[in-house]
């Protein structure tokens, strides 16, 4: 990441003491396992299981008065009663102890328990622990009748109560976005009237940092002309536009950054971005976008901000390198990630982002070097390390058991190079899994009551470990709106959209700058950068003929209405939709089948909201591309706002072109296809042939054929030179 200098910035020191409010706004929260709980379903509990952690996290602003833990369960029906029981912690304070009776054996049960809300504090973890026994002696501690089940609609009941904060921006970018908050953003932006271009380009590299900020989370940023948002919000403002709320707001000479009380509610905050005109807008969303300005009270005036370094191709943060080998280290995300501990040790689990155009090809796969660390199993077990990629299994690696000969060799240390298999998206995640095949025994052998100590067994993945994407080449084919929906991608390969221009049609109704907002919301999430070089216009003769990607947000110009590549043509009422002979509802990582290809065009009304997502090959230029946000009525920029700011709606945009209704998303991929970077002439023949099967069979064919005819050709020669030395010879 570039770094940049330090703009000069002045604070004001005095600040407003707090008032104590008797009014505090509280309400309820109820969190689920089913929602905190990885697995999204009920979990089984054992003597060996590792204490299952249900983690949950409260924001900064807040403060948890009362919190009630609605438990169901289900204990085996071999249990006996009382010895079994269920230890309940909160960040490793005992919360309570619950005993098994004879009555809740084999059935659903549920109770409820208060919990001390000052055993509560930012980030927490609950942690169930179970203890069973089936028999009074000589017992199985592994037995199989020996389980708990707990139920996925178990809950947390907190009450939340809103703390009253000073106006102070040390704490920036909170209460505004808090890391502890596991919700999507959603973030009013305030404007006296419709926006003009300076003002929407300064929201949207706004919106894009706190995308940044806020990354797998989400964003929804609405948008409110002269009104006093309900929540915390950002209000651009200037000494002649100012909404009705804040008339009598004090006249700047600098562009400045405030925190203030809304007027209605102390307990709600406004970030008031203000300066002498629209320019001082820009200034200040900059200097808060680069990190340029140090906040501290309840106000910051910036003097100037200086321009960075220009950005490169694929550089963006949330990416990993595609140039050199990445240690896992700049891959995690907290302490501890890399290791795991436990009888059963939960698996190690280790994210990272991708290029969607990055071409990976099968037979080369993704170079590994991995180095571990694991407690040594016993002598007669299988223990194995199980490696897997996007919940594929990638391969296995037997954990060895030596004898210890000193008492530094308590863990084996080993290294591996592996050649993964493409298995790759723009998302992706590695899971590690130290699976011990320790046996536990028990019971009576040869009148004997056995027993066995529980030891624990450790595993750890050196962070030291790298993952190499280096020589390998940018390739993908086009349209792609999965590469869209995902990574911002054709607009997201320079981080800061420098070769990217934004057209907003200049008759689009208010609406319009909320799908603004969102878009670059989820562009700057996608990349961990803000959106700070684009491009915003509402005038098409700037697009014409530019060296730019170009996303389109409303009505389609003039120009391009009859443009051969798109796919769909809305007027009004009217849509015109290719339809596919057969459409592949397959995301985009899967073959595009020769079938996919247009057969028909038909005339569908379109008498409800309905908007659209399209994707051509820019007619300007050769390797550029457009994607075009169409919405037809208000309906639809509502329809279009839904489908941008809801993460399950991704894997539902793909191909060239995806309608967006009421009844849901449905995409296709029809038109022409082209090619964005490039393939030495060896990667692009191959790629051809994956691409059309039989052609494959016929090169096959003609391959053996040739073969078979040099075969031939050869024999044919060797026998000649036999028969002439047979003959020389009997001559």
């Amino acid at each position: 990441m570039h770094t940049a200098s330090a703009a000069s910035a002045t604070s004001a020191q005095t600040t407003q003491p707090v008032s104590i409010q008797t009014n505090v706004p509280t309400r309820n929260v109820k969190l689920y396992f089913n929602n905190l709980n990885q697995q999204q379903g009920n979990f089984t509990l054992g003597n060996f299981t590792t204490g299952k952690n249900i983690e949950f996290s409260v924001r900064k602003d807040e403060l948890i008065s009362q919190a009630v833990l609605h438990l169901q369960f289900t204990p085996s029906p071999a249990l006996i009663p009382l010895l079994s029981q269920l230890k309940i912690y909160l960040n490793e304070e005992l919360v309570t102890v619950i005993p098994i009776s004879a009555e809740q054996l084999g059935k659903l049960n549920s109770v409820d328990i208060p919990i001390d809300s000052h055993f509560i504090s930012d980030f927490n973890r609950l942690r169930l622990e179970f203890i069973g026994h089936y028999q009074s002696i000589c017992e199985n501690p592994a037995h199989s009748s020996i389980w708990m089940d707990i139920d996925k609609l178990s809950f947390l009941e907190l009450t939340v109560q809103t703390l009253l904060l000073k106006n102070d921006l040390s704490h920036f970018p909170e209460p505004f976005f808090d890391p502890l908050d596991n919700n999507q953003l959603k973030l009013p932006m305030v404007f006296t009237e419709q926006p003009n271009l300076l003002q929407q380009r300064a929201a949207a590299i706004l919106a894009s940092w706190f995308g940044s900020k806020a990354l797998w989370r989400g964003t929804s940023f609405s948008v409110l002309f002269n009104q006093l948002p309900n929540s915390n919000a950002i209000v651009f403002m200037t000494n002649r536009q100012r909404p009705e709320f804040l008339k009598n707001y004090k006249t700047v000479n600098a562009p400045s950054v405030e925190m203030i009380s809304h007027p209605d509610n102390p307990y709600i905050k406004l970030l008031v971005i203000s300066g002498r005109d629209d320019q001082d807008l820009l200034t200040a969303v900059q200097g808060i976008a680069q990190g340029n300005v140090l906040f501290r009270g309840p106000s910051v005036t910036i003097a100037n901000v200086k321009r960075l370094e220009p950005r490169k191709p694929y550089d963006a943060p949330n990416w990993v390198p595609t140039d050199r080998p990445v240690p896992f280290e700049k891959l995690v995300e907290f302490e501890g990630q890399l290791q795991t501990t436990g009888y059963t040790p939960y698996p190690v689990s280790l994210r990272f982002n991708l290029p969607p155009d990055l071409f990976l090809n099968q037979s080369r796969g993704i170079k590994v070097n991995l180095k571990y660390r694991y407690s040594f199993p016993p002598v007669a077990s299988v223990s194995e390390l199980n490696i897997s990629l996007n919940n594929y299994f990638v391969k296995s690696y037997k954990l060895e058991s030596q004898q210890e000969k000193s008492f530094s060799a308590k863990m084996a240390e080993t290294r591996k190079k592996l050649y993964i298999p493409a298995k790759l998206g723009a998302h992706n995640q590695f899971t590690f899994d130290f699976a011990y095949g320790t046996q536990v025994a028990g019971g009576m052998s040869n009148d004997q009551c056995i027993t066995y100590q529980v030891i624990s067994n450790s595993g750890l993945i050196a962070d030291s470990s790298t993952l190499d994407l280096s020589n390998y080449y940018h390739f993908i084919t086009m349209p792609n709106l999965n590469a869209f929906m995902s990574s911002g991608f054709p607009f997201s390969i320079m981080a800061d959209l420098s070769q990217t221009i934004v057209y907003m049609d200049p008759q689009s109704p208010p609406e319009s700058v909320s799908t603004l907002l969102n878009v670059m919301g989820n562009i700057g999430a996608a990349t961990g950068y803000p959106v700070l070089a684009m491009t915003l216009t509402n005038n098409w003769s700037q697009v014409k003929n530019k060296d730019a990607d170009v996303l389109i947000i409303g009505s389609l110009p003039g120009d391009l209405r009859n443009n051969d590549d798109l796919n769909l043509l809305i007027n009004k009422t009217q849509d015109w939709v290719k339809k596919p002979l057969n459409p592949n509802m397959m995301p985009d990582t899967h073959r595009i089948t020769p079938f996919s290809v247009a057969e028909s065009k038909t005339t569908v009304s379109a008498a409800g909201p309905m908007a659209a997502i399209l994707g051509i090959k820019s007619p300007y230029h050769n390797k550029r591309s457009i994607v075009i946000l169409l919405i037809e009525n208000l309906g639809g920029f509502d329809l279009m706002n839904k489908a941008l700011i809801n993460n399950k709606n991704v894997d539902k945009v793909f191909g060239s072109l995806a309608v967006i209704r009421n009844s849901g998303i449905d995409s296709f991929r029809v038109g022409k296809t082209y090619h964005l970077g490039s393939l030495p002439w060896w990667e692009r023949f191959w790629f051809s042939l994956q691409k059309h099967p039989l052609n494959l069979a016929l090169l096959s064919l003609l391959a053996a054929i040739i073969i078979t005819f040099l075969i031939w050709n050869g024999l044919k020669t060797v026998s000649k030179r036999r028969l002439k030395g047979t003959s020389q010879e009997k001559t």
